[in-house]
This record gives structure tokens, C-alpha cells and sequence, in this order.
């Protein structure tokens, strides 16, 4: 008797699941141009998948299924395909907005041919369930493969129980609008919390300087106005232009080469 498992290949990959959320609303509405639309935000999806070295496995219906042999273009991906396709839904204001929702999973899969199948699949398809219209749900495994290397943030949703999956999964929503990458489970990370590298610390510094220098500026020329047009043959606009000069100096930013003050001049 020939063991069947034996001609069973399996390897570690991510699942990308993606879906229309309300599919059939949009169709009943418009067929032919809800159609259209899918098949031209699908070339949008199946550029990005190439672009970020996956592999588009299948669609069916309004779904599709890809993979990536990194955590972190996976992720990437769907980031910049949800971007892509917000834009897109703009520039047709007069069009219901057709949204995907999309989740990601990093484990073992089945092979036959060029799809894919087993638990890894499964729980990619209820992760992408879970996200919101225009959202991303990741599980568990993929965050911890991309907490530290993408500049996005997570918010914990809990660890989900999956029909025919034994154990509970720990699922993740990417916080398209966030700066930071959460570095903790159980915590939304955001700008505000982030610590700011020192470079673009003192970058911040500086500009909120100018913004000062630019205030004393306006004033100075507004103070001159009133001096001319109250005493013009005795100027005192500079006296209190002394104090905001040395407020301006000692608030200049450290670790700001001066020099910056003026711009650079080029050569023709």
C-alpha cells in the first residue's frame, strides 16, 4: 500500500488573504462596474504582491490568496496596497467605496501544485474576518517577525478562537495612521509615545525656533509701524526687541550648526 503522505510537501510561508468587504451589496447595485472595479484594484494588489516578492496563489469570487517568504513584505504589501487602493476609492467620490480586508499568517502550509492549503491558510482567512474594512489583522507569529522592523503600529485585539484550530490565535490590527511600532502586546503605540531619535529631536527644535525668529520678525516690523506713526522723531520699538532677541538666543537648539541660518548659495 503506497503512503499517501509521503508525496505531501510542506514548508513555513505568509498567507495574505484579502476579500471585498460587502461584495454582494456592490454588485446587487452595479454588476458590470463592480466587476470592472475588482478586476482593476486586483491589478493594483497583484502589482504590489510582485513588487514585494510574492506569489499570488489564487482568487475566487472577490477574494484573493498570496504568499511571501518574508513576514516583512507581507505586511509591507498590504500597508502600501490599502494606501493605494484609499487612494484610488478618493478619486471616484461619486462611487461606494470598494474596500478589502486583508490578514496575514506565518505558518505551516501544504503543498500541491502551485496552492496551498492546511491550518496556516485557515487561520489567515478568519484573521482577515477579523480586520476592518480597509484593515489589516495579523496573527501572533507575525507580528513578533515585524514589531521592530516596520515604522507602523499595532493594537492588540486578543487571542481568538478559530474554528477547528485547537489553540487560541493572538490577533493584531495594523494602525495604518500610526508612526511607531508597538513593542509590547497589550499596548497601542503612537507618535507621542515613540522616543524621538536625537537627530530629528534637535531638527524639531529648530524648526519650532524658527517659527519663533518668524513671530519676532512680524513683530518687530509691526512695532517699527507704530513707533513711526506715534513718535517718529524718537524709536523705542528696539527696546523691547532686546528681550525677545535674547529669549530667541537662548532657545537657539543644540546640536544645530548655525550656519543654517542663512541658505546654502549654489553655484550656477
Amino acid at each position: 500500500m503506497t503512503n499517501q503522505t509521503a508525496d505531501i510537501r510542506r514548508k513555513l510561508t505568509t498567507i495574505f488573504c484579502a476579500d471585498v468587504q460587502g461584495y454582494s451589496a456592490l454588485v446587487e447595485r452595479d454588476e458590470v462596474g463592480t466587476v470592472t472595479r475588482l478586476k482593476q484594484y486586483r491589478e493594483i494588489m497583484t502589482d504590489l504582491i510582485n513588487r514585494h516578492h510574492g506569489r499570488l496563489i489564487n482568487t475566487w469570487g472577490d477574494g484573493l490568496v498570496a504568499e511571501f517568504g518574508s513576514p516583512v513584505e507581507a505586511v509591507f504589501c498590504a500597508v502600501e496596497t490599502q494606501r493605494r487602493l484609499a487612494t484610488r476609492n478618493a478619486e471616484e467620490p461619486t462611487m461606494p467605496p470598494m474596500q478589502f480586508r486583508i490578514g496575514i499568517n506565518l505558518g505551516d502550509v501544504m503543498l500541491d501544485g502551485n496552492d496551498i492549503y492546511g491550518e496556516g491558510v485557515n487561520v489567515a482567512a478568519r484573521l482577515e474576518s477579523l480586520a476592518e474594512p480597509g484593515g489589516i489583522c495579523i496573527s501572533g507569529a507575525v507580528f513578533e517577525q515585524v514589531r521592530k522592523k516596520l515604522d507602523i503600529g499595532f493594537d492588540f485585539l486578543g487571542d481568538r478562537e478559530i474554528k477547528n484550530i485547537a489553540e487560541p490565535v493572538s490577533a493584531y490590527r495594523v494602525l495604518l495612521g500610526g508612526i511607531a511600532g508597538a513593542t509590547t502586546p497589550h499596548h497601542t503605540h503612537d507618535a507621542a509615545e515613540r522616543p524621538m531619535p536625537a537627530k530629528h529631536e534637535a531638527e524639531a527644535a529648530f524648526a519650532k525656533w524658527r517659527q519663533h525668529a518668524w513671530r519676532l520678525g512680524v513683530l518687530t516690523v509691526f512695532l517699527l509701524v507704530i513707533n513711526l506713526l506715534t513718535s517718529p522723531t524718537h524709536l523705542w520699538f528696539y527696546w523691547p526687541m532686546l528681550g525677545f532677541a535674547m529669549f530667541l538666543l537662548m532657545r537657539f537648539p543644540t546640536g544645530i550648526d548655525p550656519r543654517r541660518l542663512w541658505p546654502k548659495r549654489h553655484d550656477p
